[in-house]
């Protein structure tokens, strides 16, 4: 069994704990998950079956999309409602959505953000949270991030009273903490801040209609029909750029053959699939470091028959 199998995941479980429950029903090793989703929150978690646990990375790396709330007028140890409460202030004035709108305009685009202390970023070969449970507060590296879009996404006007909540929408690439975006929204309007709610609604190519709950998985596998809810490696590799080759190439690039580079692909900086003419991916290829002009195999993915 190969593939990649889009989960639903629940409240309550990790990443980790996800993939320990599938290994279970599926009765296989082979799997991995595509990044970090604290327990609670839901959403989108792409798993990687069998040889497809190669291009994990690639949707860890590609871009995501959640659906979140911001509570205004406390803060906590986690930036999220799981965390002690640190600082609060009565929200003393009518929030409105214009100055909302205008806060979350300011934050599209490349923001700076510093990674919580309770995450998985590790400062001196030890996780932030480590540090976190021991009660310490460390300097850690800024990191630059890309919102691509945020928004407001109920219909209202004005928030009052001693603490305020809002929901949004933000479509955003690898590396952003939305707690953090939470936080940040807060102190554009004067308040310390938490994200009090998320789900992730897409992860690369992969959104809610795709997924399947644990429920349904069970499901699946005692009807021997869960291979139609299995996706193809090439599903994964949709944002990446194709370099479409022909048999003798292919042969090649089963060698793991650096080659010449397209012209359209000289100065692309992602990584690049190289497919056949039927759309079957064999392989991901970079720019090769020193020779200007070629590529280079990262990973086989697909080993050719004579």
């Amino acid at each position: 069994m190969e593939g990649i199998l889009p989960l639903w995941k629940p409240k309550g479980l990790t990443s980790h704990d996800c993939v320990f429950r599938l290994r279970k029903i599926l009765h296989m090793k082979r799997i991995g998950h595509t990044g970090t989703l604290d327990p609670d929150v839901t959403g989108v978690l792409p798993i990687c079956l069998g040889r497809a646990t190669k291009v994990a990375e690639y949707i860890t790396d590609a871009g995501k999309e959640y659906v979140g709330e911001v509570t205004i007028g406390y803060s906590t140890t986690t930036e999220d409602r799981s965390g002690e409460k640190v600082e609060e202030k009565i929200v003393a004035e009518t929030i409105t959505r214009e100055r909302i709108e205008e806060i979350l305009q300011e934050l599209t685009g490349t923001i700076t953000q510093t990674p919580p202390m309770y995450s998985a970023v590790k400062v001196n070969g030890k996780r932030l949270y480590e540090y976190a449970r021991q009660g310490l507060v460390i300097e850690r590296p800024s990191r630059q991030v890309t919102i691509y879009a945020l928004e407001l996404i109920e219909e209202w006007k004005e928030l009052a009273g001693d603490t305020v909540s809002f929901r949004f929408k933000v479509s955003c690439s690898k590396g952003t903490y939305i707690r953090t975006l939470a936080v940040m929204i807060g102190e554009k309007l004067g308040y310390p801040a938490h994200m009090s709610d998320l789900c992730r609604t897409r992860s690369a190519a992969f959104t809610e209609k795709e997924c399947v709950t644990f429920e349904e998985l069970e499901e699946y596998v005692e009807n021997g029909v869960l291979d139609k809810f299995i996706y193809p490696i090439e599903d994964a590799l949709l944002h990446l750029p194709k370099y479409e080759i022909n048999d003798t190439l292919a042969m090649k690039v089963r060698n793991g053959t650096v080659l010449e580079a397209p012209v359209h692909l000289l100065d692309e900086k992602e990584p690049i699939v190289i497919q056949t003419t039927t759309g079957e991916a064999l392989a991901i290829y970079v720019q090769h470091p020193t020779k200007k002009g070629l590529i280079k195999p990262s990973k086989i993915l697909k080993i050719l028959e004579d």
